[in-house]
């Protein structure tokens, strides 16, 4: 039937129904102890000015969930917020002149109309930014407390300092020594800082990985990096008659005791005050102190730096033994790390033994390999493996766990060491020396006194009318905002970023109240029930985030152990990428939009060429979208051309959203293609007459098997949406669905009634995705309410009976025929009907049977020979 259809309109039928959304509040979230809750987050963004299609595909994934979820009757709330302070805005300040917070209120107004303008099903009176004073005021007062519980403490530490940006660097943030944004060449720096003492939580932190349901990657790197070991601390005496501290000894940490009687030297850092004793009388050994605070202190770089490293013509006695050995600075030795300073086992470490090598240091084996397979040149490599000791004295011939207790037995015999569980987490660094960021709520007296704030006192407001230069932040410069009179000053430091981002899921529980950080509603609604953010949020941002809720929980804010029951990450938008070589050797990159690229019949990409010129251009190929590399596309170039629907069924149908999203335009358009196509269908449908009763016991074969088909794809959809959260394979199902309704050739009222319930499904089904078109059907198909307010499908198993079911049939495992069988035949029955089919009597007859394998409702394989 060829029917005039009113044509699909994007741009007015998505405007009408966020239109209808934002008139009736439809998204607003309100307590309702009756009901099951669902608390979906996305990681809220940085306001960098647009946002770019990895926001889009995030907050996507998220507005499919909560949309999903509501329409299993759940109470659901879906938050969106600000990432707001940190170090583009300032960057931004000094490029444009333009102070942070105008930038970053701009670039919010603008990234607000972008969300809303997909459709997202968002609360918008539960939004803040984190630079709003209304915001930070609780962490400023939560901050305050923990000094007063002996949580925080203010300590001299070496950091990672970027000369330029004028600002501490975390290890991460340190590529190949030089600053992540300024790319200037980090300097070891010590400084005094605020530390939260995360460390105390540890244990804790580690336990309850095993109660969350996040990926086990996640799992591990957070493992990794808390990082709990079992080894022995021990003492060496010292010969240091110039160290002040020498009777003292010098304490390090090992997990390899198995190795003691293998040290040949020990390594102190650099910034240990036995090196620094040393240097004093040793101009040489200063000026090598001095080279070593340049460099970043991430893991990574030390294992590949070059060792270097100085005598400092002291000696320590082995704790056993009674040896001398020489005492070294080390480069590779850390203030931060341990104790700064390291027992060396060159001929069981690899470190130990480049740097043995390097400066002619004794190596002795102290542990032999249990194969001769095992053993290496100690030459040239150390054995890191475990195995017997040698050359130990009485501990010789036993194995690790063995040496490892008999000798902290003796070390402990002897007051000189003991067992220790250890942990590689340090505590965190909550203090920056920059402008845009939360006010540290402390004051210094002129007696030294280091007070928190009062409530009174709250919030300390950051200064927004302020000059950003790159010399520093301007509160040091700023007596009206520091100097508190009577010799008292306000601290100038402002927090890390990470610590707004460790709580905000919570502040959005609440965030209208005014009187305190958090209320019972949080206790409601926590902990989220899906979060979802990239992998690169694994470790830290997640660590922190698990931290602060553990703290807020010891403070009675909160019950909740865990913040985040469930974690999705995300993979990466990926395109390809086109360039030409420039004469001084970088690369000139284009767009893809301005690129013609010849395809071979499979779409793979033979040559390309710039479409302004016609001259050929590199492929690159296949990038995640960024700048630097240009091939981004704009979301508001595709919302504009295509509405926001296509962008939004393109993202979720291109992959699953674990995996990383090539990025097609020719997806896009097959994605605009199939939401004109269902337009079409469901008006075609609605010109074809009113449908009559569905009276499931008064069908048709052909009718039946439409029904089958429709519940079998609720099936599927309900659990790929809830369970497996794989929404490329639902949309598969549902355009299976369409493609069967569109096949089904029947216009009475009976055949109109189940192509009814069908499309009534489909629309339900495919409205947490595609929103606004699914809202405008609904309406069309005769419902007042909106389908947001609707219940998902529920799948009849009646429906889904077959009276029959194919099964493959296999001679030695090749197919041989197709079967038509009761889905209630045993094994007897398919064997039966299999030996009498034609097709596979060809290949059995005259052959001895020697095993017939039937899998129930897929095969049956017979071998035979």
């Amino acid at each position: 039937m060829d029917v005039q259809v009113k044509d699909y309109n994007p741009q007015a039928i998505e405007q009408a129904a966020q239109s209808f959304w934002a008139r009736n509040e439809c998204f607003k979230a309100v307590e309702d102890a009756t009901r099951e809750k669902f608390y979906c987050l996305s990681m809220f963004p940085y306001p960098s000015g647009k946002l770019h299609m990895g926001h889009v595909r995030n907050y996507t994934i998220g507005d499919v969930v909560s949309r999903y979820q509501r329409l299993q009757g759940k109470n659901v709330m879906q938050p969106m917020g600000w990432d707001a302070f940190g170090m583009p805005a300032e960057n931004a300040a000094i490029k444009n002149q333009v102070p942070p917070a105008k930038w970053t209120y701009e670039n919010i107004d603008y990234m607000r109309q972008q969300l809303k303008s997909l459709g997202f099903a968002y609360d918008w009176s539960r939004e803040f930014a984190t630079c709003d004073a209304d915001y930070y005021r609780w962490e400023q007062w939560f901050f305050a407390k923990l000094v007063d519980k002996g949580l925080v403490y203010k300590k001299m530490s070496t950091v990672n300092w970027d000369p330029v940006d004028q600002t501490v660097l975390a290890n991460e943030q340190v590529i190949e020594g030089r600053g992540w944004r300024s790319g200037a060449l980090v300097e070891r720096k010590e400084i005094p800082l605020w530390f939260l003492k995360i460390t105390d939580y540890a244990e804790e932190l580690l336990a309850d990985l095993d109660t969350v349901d996040w990926p086990e990657q996640v799992k591990t790197m957070q493992r990794n990096w808390i990082g709990k070991s079992r080894g022995v601390e021990l003492t060496f005496a010292l010969n240091a008659p110039e160290y002040a501290e020498a009777e003292q000894g010098l304490t390090v940490y090992t997990t390899r005791p198995d190795t003691l009687f293998g040290v040949t030297y020990v390594g102190v850092a650099a910034g240990h005050p036995l090196a620094k004793a040393a240097a004093e009388q040793n101009p040489e050994l200063a000026a090598f102190l001095e080279e070593c605070q340049k460099g970043g202190t991430s893991e990574a770089e030390l294992a590949t730096m070059e060792k270097k490293g100085m005598d400092t013509g002291f000696t320590a006695y082995h704790p056993l033994t009674g040896r001398q050995v020489p005492i070294w600075v080390a480069n590779f030795v850390l203030m931060e790390y341990g104790t700064g300073a390291v027992m060396a086992v060159p001929a069981h470490d690899q470190r130990d033994h480049e740097f043995a090598c390097k400066y002619g240091l004794q190596i002795e084996q102290v542990i032999a390999p249990e194969s001769a397979e095992d053993q290496v040149n100690l030459a040239e490599e150390a054995f890191t493996g475990k195995g017997k000791l040698i050359n130990s004295a009485q501990f010789d011939g036993l194995e690790f766990e063995a040496a490892f207790n008999a000798i902290a037995n003796e070390l402990r015999e002897k007051g000189v060491g003991d067992i220790k569980v250890n942990f590689r987490l340090r505590d965190w660094g909550v203090a920056r020396q920059r402008y845009w960021g939360a006010p540290i709520p402390v004051k210094y007296g002129p007696q030294g006194e280091t007070v928190p704030l009062s409530d009174d006192d709250l919030p300390v407001a950051l200064p927004l009318e302020v000059e950003v230069d790159a010399s520093g932040s301007p509160l040091k410069k700023m007596p009206a905002f520091y100097d508190l009179g009577d010799g008292w000053t306000r601290e100038t430091d402002t927090f890390d970023t990470f610590m707004e981002s460790s709580w905000y899921f919570a502040r959005f529980c609440c965030a209208d109240n005014r009187e305190a950080m958090l209320d019972e509603r949080a206790n409601y609604w926590l902990p989220v029930d899906l979060y979802i953010g990239g992998i690169e949020h694994a470790i830290l941002h997640l660590l922190y985030a698990r931290f602060f809720q553990k703290l807020m929980r010891d403070f009675g804010l909160v019950e909740a152990d865990e913040p985040f029951k469930r974690l999705l990450t995300q993979g990466m938008v990926i395109a390809e990428t086109f360039y030409r070589e420039l004469p001084n050797g970088g690369k000139d990159w284009f767009n893809p939009a301005d690129v013609e690229v010849e395809r071979d019949s499979k779409g793979r990409p033979l040559s390309a060429k710039l479409i302004s010129d016609g001259q050929a251009v590199e492929m690159g190929g296949i990038e995640k979208m960024s700048k630097s590399k240009n091939n981004g596309v704009d979301p508001q170039t595709m919302i504009d051309r295509f509405g926001a629907d296509t962008v939004r069924l393109f993202m979720m149908f291109a992959a699953p959203p674990e995996q990383s999203l090539e990025w097609s335009d020719a997806g896009v358009e097959g994605a605009h293609r199939y939401l004109r196509r269902f337009w079409r269908l469901v008006h075609e449908h609605l010109a074809a007459g009113e449908p009559g009763a569905l009276d499931v016991q008064q069908l048709t074969d052909e009718q039946k098997e439409l029904r089958r088909k429709t519940h079998e794809t609720i099936a599927k959809v309900n659990d790929d949406m809830g369970r497996r959260i794989t929404f490329n394979t639902a949309i598969a199902a549902m355009m299976e669905l369409t493609n069967a309704v569109s096949r089904f050739d029947d216009d009475t009222p009976k055949g109109l009634a189940v192509a009814r319930e069908a499309i009534e499904a489909m629309v339900v089904m495919l409205s947490p995705i595609v929103p606004h078109i699914t809202h405008t059907l609904w309406q069309t198909l005769g419902h007042e309410e909106s389908v947001i307010d609707a219940l998902w499908p529920a799948a009849d198993e009646e429906a889904m009976k077959r009276d029959s079911i194919e099964l493959v049939a296999q001679v030695n495992g090749k197919v041989r025929a197709k079967l038509s069988v009761a889905p209630e035949a045993d094994k007897a029955a398919v064997e039966a009907l299999a030996m009498a089919d034609e097709r596979v009597q060809k290949f059995i007859d005259g052959k001895t049977i020697r095993k017939v394998i039937v899998v129930p409702g897929k095969l049956i394989n017979i071998v035979a020979n």
